[in-house]
């Protein structure tokens, strides 16, 4: 429930917020593997971008002092500069593994 209150699309699709684990997870090991990048990248782009958007909004313009939904809200971490990091990181990889791969051809 503490990934509802910030998610926007887990707000509005709540099977997202039990996908969403998954997800990362696959693009993670697949990007590890170096395997199926043309997977990979665009679960990576697209969990990265739903969540820093997400983030963003929640804490600078809603000014919304929510506890980040990390290792199953059993933290005890703001949700901030950290989460918004962790998310933008996911989307730059995204949109980083398959430039390496052409380039590295």
């Amino acid at each position: 429930t503490m990934f509802l209150n910030y998610d926007l699309l887990a707000r509005h699709w709540v099977r997202y917020g039990y996908l969403y684990p998954f997800g990362e997870a696959l693009a993670g090991i697949l990007m590890i593997a170096g395997a199926l990048i043309w997977i990979a990248s665009p679960v990576a782009i697209f969990i990265g971008a739903v969540g820093a958007i997400s983030v963003f909004k929640a804490v600078y313009i809603d000014k919304r002092e929510l506890k980040c939904a990390c290792v199953g809200g059993s933290s005890n971490v703001p949700l901030g500069v950290v989460s918004l990091t962790e998310n933008v990181m996911m989307l730059v990889m995204g949109i980083w593994m398959p430039i390496r791969m052409v380039l590295l051809g």
